[in-house]
Parts: structure tokens; sequence; C-alpha cells
């Protein structure tokens, strides 16, 4: 394999090849691309959920323990 590419130009290596890969692979890279972004958004929105809940319950819990017994 190395030999096959020792001859050949530069930009066949550099920039042919790549652009060979991403016309092939793209839909894959693309899919894989859009499907950790869409993890990293979910784990974004349960965390923001996940803290305004402790948030309301602490809220709720200071503001009921401080009115007293009934």
């Amino acid at each position: 394999m190395r030999e096959i590419f020792a001859g050949m130009p530069w930009w066949v290596k550099w920039v042919a090849i790549p652009v060979i890969a991403i016309f092939v692979f793209g839909g894959l890279i693309a899919s894989v691309v859009g499907f950790v972004i869409s993890l990293l958004f979910k784990a974004l929105v349960f965390v923001v959920l996940v803290g305004g809940l402790i948030f309301v319950v602490r809220k709720f819990m200071t503001s009921s323990s401080s009115r007293g017994d009934w």
C-alpha cells in the first residue's frame, strides 16, 4: 500500500482521497454528527430540567419550613 501512494502526487494523497472518502461516507458522517449533537442537546435539556426541579423543591421546602407548624 505504501508503494502505491509513494508514486502519487501530493494532491492525490491530501485532497482527492479525502474528498472521495467524504463523498462515499458523507451520509454516515453526517448521521453520526447529528446523533451526537442531538444527544448533547437532550443531555443539556435534562440537566436544566433537573436543576429547575431541584431549585423549585428547595424553594418550596424552605418556604414551607419557615411558616412553622399549624
